[in-house]
């Protein structure tokens, strides 16, 4: 595969035998990132389970104290007082079976669903168009819920989900490269706080596998997977 000269030259940066620090990590991505657009910082981690069996999948959302970066356009499935209160909280979107009739018809332009669970008979029939795209409202990650206007606020203030995929690896948003270093630690702590609160307790051996930060378009960074958490002063 044919490399770009700027990945080629960013690539000769990082020292794949290492396992960087957390700090060391965000420096040399911010140094190797060298595309024109402001890129999104993502992690990748490879957890000890096997999600194949149910009491090892682990599931879940968490609010980045920093955000992501993007501007989130927010579904509400309700109706009543609800639908009221999710457009008082923000919500771009609100209405139930007009809503789904639009879905069904092709209609996709929103990055998170929340649902009150009095519609969810409505919202149960979009499974095959929206479970794919990660979109179905989940009582898992707090989006079937009644309390809207929350749900509202946390998905606009970078609130983000998470799943382990077929190899036990979790992909997630850190926010971008143009953040502060300081700020991408703090989501990075984050998630990886709320990932060891979730250990299912079938799990055996080591939990945190591996851990590789990178850039939209910069090469992957070792992290040591023992150094995953905030130093305690």
């Amino acid at each position: 595969m044919k490399r770009g000269k700027r990945y080629e030259e960013a690539l000769k940066k990082v020292d794949h035998e290492r396992q960087y620090e957390p700090e060391e990590a965000v420096d040399l991505l911010k140094e190797t990132a060298r595309a024109k657009f402001d890129e999104t910082v993502d992690v990748a981690v490879r957890l000890g389970v096997d999600p194949r069996h149910a009491d090892q999948m682990v599931r879940g959302a968490v609010v980045l104290p920093h955000g992501t970066g993007k501007s989130v356009k927010v579904l509400v499935f309700a109706k009543g007082e609800k639908a009221k209160e999710a457009e008082a909280a923000g919500a771009d979107f609100v209405g139930a079976e007009d809503v789904a009739a639009k879905i069904q018809e092709g209609w996709l332009d929103f990055d998170v669903a929340i649902a009150t669970p009095d519609v969810m008979g409505i919202v149960g029939k979009l499974g095959k168009i929206l479970g794919p795209r990660g979109l179905m409202p989940n009582p898992k990650t707090g989006t079937v819920t009644f309390d809207v206007a929350s749900a509202v606020r946390d998905a606009k203030a970078g609130k983000i989900e998470y799943r382990t995929e077929k190899a036990g690896i979790v992909h997630a948003p850190l926010g971008k490269v143009s953040f502060e270093k300081e700020k991408i630690l703090d989501n990075f702590y984050t998630l990886m706080d709320a990932l060891i609160r979730a250990k299912p307790a079938a799990a055996k051996g080591q939990y945190i596998r591996s851990v590789t930060l990178s850039s939209t378009m910069g090469p992957g960074i070792k992290i040591n997977p023992l150094k995953v958490t905030r130093r305690r002063e």
